[in-house]
């Protein structure tokens, strides 16, 4: 499956976390594969499936070998986006032993975990089929892995929200209510834009018909989020707005309601349970 690049899959982004993971977990040595494994000893191993799902994490683990060990040799027999079951091998790595167990691990993390993200995405993403519907992720991930997170989403056929607070102004129900109000809210973010030279898409989140008005009247805005409401609510929301703005359902969505929901006609909905609450796909690293 070919997913878009997005803006945050940088060469220096995926170095800088790469290294990042790597020193929170090798410190000053392997000191296990050091002691035990003779220096100049060469192996291999396979990846081996022992779950059933969508595969993720392809793109990510040559680039983590290399960090490692550049002269690690990956050969990639899967690839992002692809069903998996118990027993698929999605690549053979062979090099010198040392350097295989040393990054063993973070492999096995980065791609369990977005192999999991993926999975439970495509999942999802078929409970929308015959309605216009788009799936989104949310901030609701896990520090300092949100690049991998995102991307993982993409790969399981998702669309990626803002990436961080830099990127998109989302006047949620705090701002308004510290603001004093939607009209308040929007107001000063434009009167903050105008100041500081910015150009950012302005979301603001809507709890009730009255506040999807406030927001309609004011303006000056480029999606509405319709929060926490149930699907005839919805329905009302979305006849209300009347193509004015792109809408966008949040809180509480499950795979449950989820068919409902995008049957009220929203044009996306955002489920903070793609991150922060599924379970990974079980990957092993296997000598053979």
């Amino acid at each position: 499956m070919q997913t878009p690049t997005p803006s945050y899959l940088t060469p220096e982004a995926l170095t800088r976390f790469i290294r990042t993971a790597l020193a929170e977990d090798v410190g000053d040595g392997d000191h296990s594969a050091l002691s035990s494994i003779p220096a100049e000893a060469r192996n291999r191993a396979h990846l081996l499936v022992k779950g059933e799902g969508m595969l993720a994490g392809m793109a990510l683990a040559p680039l983590i070998f290399a960090e490692v060990d550049p002269s690690l040799q990956l050969h990639a027999l899967l690839a992002d986006g692809t069903p998996v079951k118990y027993g698929d091998i999605a690549f053979t790595i062979e090099g010198p032993a040392r350097s295989i167990l040393t990054a063993e691990r973070l492999v096995l993390n980065c791609m369990q975990r977005m192999s999991g993200i993926a999975t439970y995405t495509a999942y999802l993403n078929t409970l929308l089929v015959g309605t216009k519907a788009k799936l989104l992720d949310t901030r609701k991930t896990t520090p300092n892995f949100r690049i991998c997170e995102k991307w993982a989403v993409l790969i399981g056929g998702g669309v990626n929200h803002r990436y961080g607070l830099f990127d998109m102004i989302i006047l949620k129900d705090n701002h308004v209510d510290y603001a004093g109000g939607v009209a308040e809210a929007i107001a000063a973010t434009h009167v903050y834009l105008a100041k500081t030279g910015r150009q950012l898409p302005i979301e603001i989140e809507t709890r009730s018909l009255a506040e999807v008005q406030q927001a309609l009247d004011a303006g000056g805005i480029d999606r509405i989020m319709l929060d926490n409401m149930g699907p005839e609510q919805l329905r009302e929301a979305v006849a209300l707005i009347d193509g004015r703005y792109p809408t966008e359902a949040s809180g509480g969505i499950t795979e449950l309601t989820i068919a409902d929901v995008a049957r009220s006609g929203v044009d996306y909905i955002s489920v903070g349970a793609l991150t922060h609450s599924v379970k990974s796909l079980d990957l092993s690293l296997k000598a053979y």
